[in-house]
This record gives C-alpha cells, sequence and structure tokens, in this order.
C-alpha cells in the first residue's frame, strides 16, 4: 500500500498543506493554500487549518494511507508541549497547533501521530533528505525572506534543541542588531528607501540592482555581507561543510549566494569554517512541504 505523510507549513502569510510520499514526491493536486497574515486569530486558524486539510485529503489515491501529519511552523515554537510562539502572528502565542492540526485531521477521518518543528527546521531536514545538502555530514539550510530562520542537520538527525528552536539564525547578533534586522527583504528595502532609493518591493531593488542603480545594488551586497558574517560565526561553531540558502530574497541578484560565500570567507578566522560550501537551495517553494513531511518520513 502506497503510505504519504500530511505536511502543513504555517507562515506569517499563507498555511499550505500537501501529501508528501516516501520519497520526498509532493503529490500532484494536493497542495492546498489558504491566508493567515499578522492578525490571524486562532479561530480563523482552525478554520484554515480543517479547510487545507481536508483539501489535500481529496487528493489521497484510493489504495493509499496517511501515515502521520508533519507542522513546519514560524517560530518559535515549544515543542515538547505543541504550542507555538510566532513574533509575526502575535495573535497565536500560546496557541497549541499540535492539538489544532489533531483536531483538523480527526475531523477529516484520520487517527494518526502529529510532529510539531519550526519550519527552518523542517527546511533543513528536506535539504539534507534529497536537496542541496544531501551529501553533506552537517548542514545548515537558511531561508532569507520576510524573515531569516533556519536549522541544522548533524549525520543525518535534526538538531532540535531543548525547545525545538535549535536554528534561529537571523535572531542572532551582527553587530548591536540581528541579523534580520539587517539582511531580510523588508530590512534591505527600509534601508535602500531610507538612502534616497523610491521603491517599495523586493522584485524592484532587484531589478534596480540589475539596471545599475548604486543605492539598490549597495543594499543587496549589505544584505549578503550580513549573511555572509552570520554563516561565518555557524560554521565556526558548529564545523559546517554545506550551507543552503532559500527564500524570495534569496534571488534579489543573480549572485547573491556569491556574495554570501565571499563575505563568509572573508569574516571566517578558522580555515575549516572558511571551507563550508554556500549553495542555493535545491527544493524552491516544496522545501518547507517537504520537510514538514520528513519530521515524519524521517523519524528514527
Amino acid at each position: 500500500m502506497t503510505t504519504f505523510a500530511l505536511a502543513l507549513d504555517l507562515g506569517g502569510t499563507k498555511l499550505d498543506a500537501a501529501l508528501v510520499d516516501p520519497s520526498g514526491t509532493v503529490l500532484a493536486g494536493s497542495r492546498a493554500r489558504r491566508a493567515t497574515g499578522r492578525d490571524i486569530t486562532p479561530a480563523a486558524l482552525d478554520e484554515a487549518l480543517a479547510a487545507v486539510v481536508a483539501e489535500a485529503l481529496t487528493a489521497l489515491p484510493a489504495d493509499a494511507q496517511v501515515v502521520g501529519a508533519g507542522i513546519g511552523s514560524a517560530g518559535p515554537v515549544d515543542r515538547p508541549s505543541g504550542g507555538i510562539l510566532p513574533v509575526n502572528m502575535p495573535a497565536l502565542v500560546g496557541f497549541d497547533l499540535a492539538a489544532a492540526v489533531a483536531r483538523a485531521v480527526r475531523a477529516a477521518g484520520l487517527d494518526v501521530p502529529v510532529v510539531l518543528g519550526h519550519d527552518g527546521g523542517a527546511l533543513a531536514l528536506a535539504e539534507s533528505w534529497i536537496g542541496a545538502a544531501a551529501d553533506a555530514v552537517a548542514s545548515l539550510s537558511i531561508v532569507v525572506s520576510t524573515g531569516i530562520g533556519g536549522g541544522f542537520v548533524l549525520g543525518g538527525a535534526l538538531m532540535t534543541g531543548a525547545s525545538g528552536n535549535a536554528g534561529h539564525l537571523g535572531q542572532t547578533l551582527v553587530g548591536d542588531t540581528t541579523l534580520e534586522e539587517i539582511a531580510s527583504g523588508p530590512a534591505s528595502i527600509a534601508w535602500a528607501r531610507a538612502q534616497g532609493w523610491s521603491g517599495t518591493t523586493g522584485m524592484e531593488l532587484g531589478a534596480a540592482a540589475a539596471a545599475g542603480d548604486a543605492i539598490a545594488r549597495a543594499a543587496v551586497e549589505r544584505s549578503a555581507r550580513a549573511v555572509g558574517i552570520g554563516l561565518a560565526n555557524a560554521s565556526t561553531l558548529v564545523d559546517l561543510d554545506v550551507i543552503s540558502i532559500g527564500g524570495g530574497f534569496s534571488h534579489v541578484s543573480d549572485d547573491y549566494i556569491e556574495l554570501v560565500g565571499t563575505a563568509l570567507r572573508e569574516a571566517a578566522v578558522l580555515e575549516f569554517a572558511r571551507r563550508v560550501r554556500v549553495v542555493r537551495s535545491a527544493l524552491g517553494d516544496e522545501g518547507p512541504l517537504i520537510g514538514a513531511a520528513a519530521l515524519i518520513l524521517r523519524r528514527g
């Protein structure tokens, strides 16, 4: 019998669900999405969960079964309790997401285990399984987007930490502020506008940089340099061999990954930290869902 994991990815703008098979393939026609947003309430999220779970399961083949539900959530999370404390959805702080997913799954007629992780860790697990870090002994996968987050996989196992939050690179300090406050998409746009640039989106920033706008290009380089410094620290602490980078803002320029790698090598003090390979994520927008499924499919 064919088996699938039900994967859910909860972020600050949307909730996604899909069915993923043991090879890491997202089942065609199974993806479902609902909007979230900063002001989403527990009641609204309950409704969205019920909707995406039911919609995803309509694609389940008649001869297949679901073996569990994995959740990658915006963090921080409290993995032991099943709760979340997302900074970008304040009304959900303390919300028991694992229990809410279990209710939605039971309402759809299933009785399966539910596993919660933070979204950066889920992505890291996906990249180490079938993505850009599949050959790594020790890897870090990060997203540079509206926020910056990531996760570590060591020896094939996701490093969760005591509460499930290992890998929140965006909240580490670069200089006197956090990496996210310097290098994320919104932070880079705000910095460029403060220098006199008139655009409002990351796409506009990338286009302006490519067209030769000096301020836009400086914003791109400023972001990449800060990310490189943060990754130099991470590589020194954990002795990484691969760092995978994804997220919408990482596409702001064709050479963004190369800029990050150069900044890392310039910042790292020790040779082993400078040797880490910095590569682009191989899984695109399916990575978070594949990683959420891996919380079920790759257990043990």
